[in-house]
This record gives structure tokens, sequence and C-alpha cells, in this order.
């Protein structure tokens, strides 16, 4: 892989991870349709994975740091914030679907469901739950209080990420607007609530780095970590000012041109 890849990758993975157009499905794309050689592919999304994370818990860091004073007074049954407690019970009920389901089939996933077709199935698909979500998000009242229970609920949709092309912060933004959240509340939580999943997927995938680690040409990695982490931070500040004033349609549109170009290209290819 030349340095080049290495950022272009990055690029990719930090620009896709926070918009609801499935970083996932992008990488499976790039990979497959510029062919880039990737020896240590675990490393590498280990590492991107890394630096997006370390970009969303340096955006919400305060919030972070809210979250977890809230949980350490309440160990110490010390009085605590209701709506800072409630958001961290809302975040920790919303981690366990994924992480259950993951460990569960996404081995699988990862063995069987890499392909081209399936990314342009997940795209239409998740584009059709994101306009249901707009249309559903007309018809209701916005409530921008978060439940434990609402929690759940975002993390069960957080699972369909599980898919390859079925965007994961698309899911939970529009899985939150069905349960009655604000657009910008809905983006915050999910933003918040990537934070421990991406934490555990960067650490298995680190694993691969650990015992592979003679194997890995560090120099397009490292630009990769760097694109990455400086894209995803502008992204999150960006989506976040984008998400106040306007919809998720353009994304739907993106995602259902997207879906038919790569169909059409598989089939013809």
């Amino acid at each position: 892989m030349s340095l080049l890849e290495g950022v272009l990758l990055g690029l990719v993975q930090g620009i896709t991870e926070f918009l609801p157009i499935s970083s996932s499905g992008h990488l499976v794309l790039i990979h497959d349709f510029i062919a880039i050689d990737t020896p240590n592919t675990l490393a590498l999304e280990g590492m991107l994975h890394l630096a997006t994370t370390l970009a969303v818990v340096l955006y919400f860091w305060s919030d972070i740091w809210t979250l977890l004073q809230a949980m350490l007074r309440r160990l110490g049954r010390l009085p605590v914030n209701k709506k800072d407690i409630t958001l961290f019970y809302a975040l920790l009920l919303g981690t366990i679907p994924a992480v259950i389901l993951g460990l569960v089939i996404q081995p699988y996933i990862s063995g069987n469901l890499q392909s081209t077709n399936l990314v342009a199935s997940a795209l239409f698909a998740a584009s059709i739950f994101f306009m249901y979500a707009e249309w559903r998000y007309y018809t209701r009242s916005a409530n921008e209080t978060v439940t434990p229970k609402t929690g759940l609920m975002v993390g069960l949709f957080q699972a369909l990420a599980l898919l390859p092309g079925f965007s994961r912060s698309g899911a939970t933004i529009a899985g939150g607007m069905l349960m009655g959240m604000s657009r910008l509340e809905a983006t915050r939580f999910s933003f918040l609530l990537a934070i421990p999943i991406m934490i555990g997927v960067s650490a298995r995938n680190l694993l691969g780095l650990i015992t592979n680690g003679g194997s890995v040409d560090w120099t397009p990695v490292l630009a990769g970590c760097f694109a990455a982490f400086v894209s995803a931070l502008i992204v999150i500040h960006s989506f976040l000012s984008f998400i106040r004033r306007y919809t998720l349609w353009p994304f739907i549109w993106y995602g259902l041109i997207l879906a038919c170009l790569v169909g059409y290209v598989s089939l013809i290819s």
C-alpha cells in the first residue's frame, strides 16, 4: 500500500464514519473498485477506527467527562444531575444490543457478507429506512428527553450497522428520530453512542496489529490515521451544524444513487 492509498483510505474512513452513508460500505467499495493492496487489512482498519475514535472523544470530551462524573457520584451515593445520569444509563443500555449481536454474528458477516452487491442492497435499504424516519418525523412532535428505554431502542437500530453498507450513524439518528428525539438530539446521542462500540472495534482489530506488527508498513498507516483523525473532526462539527437546519434527504438521495450505480457496475462487470 502506497502513501497516497493510505491517505485515501483514511479520508474515506474519517469522512464517512459519522455521516449517514456507511464507512464500512465505502471501504469495501474502495477495496473492490480501486484494488488497493493492503496485506494487513485488520491492522489498518484497527488504526483507522482508533483515529476516528480519538476524534469523537476529543470533540465530545466535556460531555464524556460530565457523564463519567455523574456515574462516579452515583456510585458514591452523592447527588447527581438527573438528566446526566439518565443519559448515561441510556447510552449504557444502547450499547448492549450491538455488543451482543456483534459477538454472535460479526465473524460470519466478516467472512461471508463483504460483497459489493450486498453493500448496494444495504445502502438502498438504509436509504428507504431514513426516508421513513423523515416522513414519521413530520407526523409526530419531537421530544428531546432521552430515557433509558429510548436508548435501548436506538441501540437495537444501531445493530443494523453490522451489515456493510448500512450506516451506523444513519441507523441511530433515524432510530432516535423515530423514538421522538429531535434531529440534533438524535445526532448527538448517535455520536456519543458510537464511542463504546468504536473503542471495542479498535481494540479487537488492533489485536491483529499486535500479533502481526512485523508485516505493517507504518508510513501509509500513520498517514491514513492522521487523515482520518483530521477529517473526522471536521465532519463531526460540520454535520452537527448541518443537521440543525437541514434534513437527512441529501444523504438519502446519495445512498439511493450510489446503490444503483454500484448495482449497475456489478451487473455489467
